[in-house]
């Protein structure tokens, strides 16, 4: 929904005041000529926007922008609640069910066996995510670390399910982090705790007026100052005003959001650097995959994807475009074209959207405004968007419907079946990516969306064409291309072809992404699983020490000490990870081991239980609980815990070979 932000900004400065020309040239594509853009230029929360502009702020905040992300409440939530709302996940075996306690909103999960709970976990929502108008997920804090929770309100629908991606025997219940990417179009921009992936020191609610305007601080000091631009004559540069933007600018803005894909940040760059007015494909390249007979597929948020394939967009390029003009927009075809983005769409009329369609299409250039027959047009009521912008569901989003944005003629039922056939991944808003960023957003697309061998295989191509000579250069993705092939043995190899040292000398960086420390954890990785556990431990810590709020990371490290009989360091470890995240299993399954290991049955018995109260299902939890069972000598329930994990997971081979032992004996 960031492209609603656009044209209203017009609105918003025309009223500043008096007839003194700006600084900077007032063509709109001179190098960077926004203030705003500087580091010295911070947000300030659109309260200060609302001090000058208090009607624009009541109309912005009703739209999906502005109410895209609160704490839950029974405001902020579009659901309905029933004592018999209850959705069941047949691939997990678990029941879920929203409920009000008091204000609080809380989602229950159990199992059932029989008329019987036999499992039951009740979890209180902190945020909802979503204005409403299609949806409300939401999201789970534990010290910070946000999560999204199995639950989602389709309100188009009217019915509760499984969030999207959840589906299908996929759903982690309450541990689908919730970082920085997704955030930063959800949301205006968090406060990160640096090292984590996941944990936030502050969480605005909605988006505001700087997500599409910049930073507002040298703007505001320039008005405080008694500073005054006729912005109805002049471009004001200390505030980016995005309807004043060129075409390509313009779209960056909106795309930033609506071109939801595979992001590939540049190296150095993180989801916090790009700022409207500036080149997004400087800062990210965004690819979609494409398909031969898949015209009709469309994901959720592709709007400028979509619209940039009409022809009705294409043909508009082709007008004259005044680059130093206030609007050189104005003879295209953009998203403010149709959207006022102060302004909900829940409250804008059909006609709005008809009119743009007609100011082009129209009795002096088309011969009439529609070939369609008569009786086919009254039963629409001469309504453009819904023959050429079709009501669709979105092939990401289940229990929901948008208009297509590729505008064009409607399609007969032959062309809309034909066999899909995979092209290759699209980069969206850059020409001609270099074959680094190609390789990394094939790796990308594996690890984050679709786990097809082809992917790999087109990363490796790219990786191993003459394209690609630096091997330092490369050196990143392959470790990660390795990791996804469970290639440990290319990781070390790969490494020992750098040089001693390289890795440690080479990955040091601390960032948003924590790109580094992921790459040592793969190294780490390899290691592990090529029973080299001292050099494992070594690069295990090497990636927590960049990146100290990553559970995941600390556990690996914990797990490198457990292996190498540093029991004491190990439980300090794990010990440490659930001071910050107490609702982290494999910490809870570690420390539970830790102390079995130490000879205190008991007090592993309390935290398998803990865990278990979380997850009845983890695996190595699970294993340990068995384990247990044999050490105090209690056969028979250790029986049934193998055949539980037998049960999920019948390819468990240490399960089968324990089980068997166990029942030879007795």
């Amino acid at each position: 929904m960031l492209f609603l932000l656009l044209s209203a900004l017009v609105l918003a400065m025309t009223f500043c005041g008096n007839d003194h020309p700006p600084a900077a040239s007032t063509s709109a594509e001179a190098p960077d000529p926004y203030l705003n853009h500087s580091d010295s230029a911070h947000y300030v929360g659109m309260g200060q926007c609302r001090l000058c502009h208090q009607g624009i702020y009541d109309s912005f905040i009703q739209t999906g922008m502005g109410q895209s992300f609160d704490h839950a409440s029974k405001q902020k939530s579009s659901a309905r609640f029933d004592a018999h709302t209850v959705i069941y996940d047949k691939y997990s075996d678990f029941y879920y069910h929203p409920f009000w306690d008091g204000d609080s909103l809380k989602i229950m999960e159990f199992r059932r066996q029989g008329k019987d709970t036999i499992y039951k976990r009740i979890e209180k929502v902190d945020y909802i995510v979503g204005s409403g108008q299609h949806t409300n997920s939401h999201i789970q804090s534990v010290n910070g670390y946000l999560n999204q929770m199995p639950m989602t309100f389709y309100t188009q629908k009217g019915q509760w399910d499984l969030p999207p991606g959840f589906e299908g025997g996929f759903n982690t219940r309450f541990s689908r982090k919730i970082g920085l990417e997704c955030m930063s179009c959800h949301n205006t921009l968090p406060g990160v705790v640096e090292g984590s992936e996941n944990k936030f020191s502050s969480v605005p609610e909605g988006v505001n007026c700087e997500r599409c305007h910049g930073p507002g601080s040298i703007h505001i000091e320039q008005r405080s100052a008694g500073s005054r631009i006729d912005t109805s004559k002049y471009i004001d540069y200390s505030i980016v005003n995005p309807g004043k933007l060129s075409i390509e600018r313009q779209f960056d803005v909106c795309q930033r959001c609506h071109l939801q894909g595979n992001a590939v940040l540049k190296e150095g760059k993180s989801f916090f650097d790009f700022k409207p007015g500036m080149k997004l494909s400087d800062y990210m390249t965004v690819f979609l995959p494409r398909y031969t007979g898949a015209d009709k597929q469309f994901i959720m948020a592709s709007h400028a994807d979509r619209l940039k394939q009409s022809k009705c967009f294409i043909k508009s390029l082709e007008a004259k475009v005044d680059t130093t003009a206030l609007r050189p927009y104005k003879n295209a075809l953009t998203c403010v074209t149709c959207h006022n983005p102060h302004v909900s769409v829940k409250v804008t009329g059909k006609e709005v959207f008809n009119n743009a369609c007609k100011n082009c299409h129209n009795t002096s250039t088309h011969n009439g405004l529609c070939t369609e027959k008569e009786e086919e047009r009254n039963k629409i009521q001469d309504n453009c968007v819904a023959c050429h912008m079709p009501r669709s569901g979105s092939i990401d989003i289940p229990h929901v419907s948008v208009h297509d944005h590729f505008i064009r003629k409607p399609m007969k039922e032959e062309e809309v079946e034909q066999v899909k056939k995979f092209i290759g991944l699209y980069a969206v808003n850059e020409k001609d990516p270099s074959p680094l960023t190609k390789a990394k957003a094939y790796i990308q697309q594996y690890d984050k969306f679709e786990y097809n061998p082809v992917f790999l295989d087109s990363a490796e191509a790219l990786l191993n064409s003459k394209a690609i000579t630096d091997k330092k250069q490369s050196f990143e993705l392959r470790v990660h291309l390795y990791f996804m092939k469970k290639n440990y043995a290319g990781i070390i190899a790969a490494l020992k072809e750098m040089g001693e040292g390289y890795a440690g000398r080479t990955f040091t960086r601390k960032s948003w992404d924590n790109s580094d420390a992921w790459t040592l954890y793969r190294i780490g990785e390899a290691y592990y699983n090529t029973s080299d556990l001292q050099n494992a431990y070594t690069f295990y810590k090497k990636a927590d020490e960049l990146a100290p709020y990553n559970p995941e990371f600390g556990n690996k490290l914990g797990a490198a000490l457990m292996a190498l009989n540093r029991i004491p360091e190990a439980v300090n470890v794990f010990e440490s990870i659930l001071k910050e995240n107490p609702k982290f299993v494999p910490a809870l399954t570690n420390l539970g081991y830790a102390n079995l290991v130490a000879g205190k049955p008991d007090r592993a018995e309390a935290f398998y239980k803990k865990a278990l109260a979380l997850d009845p299902d983890y695996e190595p939890l699970l294993m340990n609980v068995a384990g247990l069972r044999i050490y105090r000598q209690d056969y028979k329930e250790a029986v049934k815990v193998l055949e539980q994990v037998l049960k999920k997971n019948p390819r468990n081979e240490q399960a089968k070979g324990v089980l068997l032992k166990l029942k030879s004996v007795n």
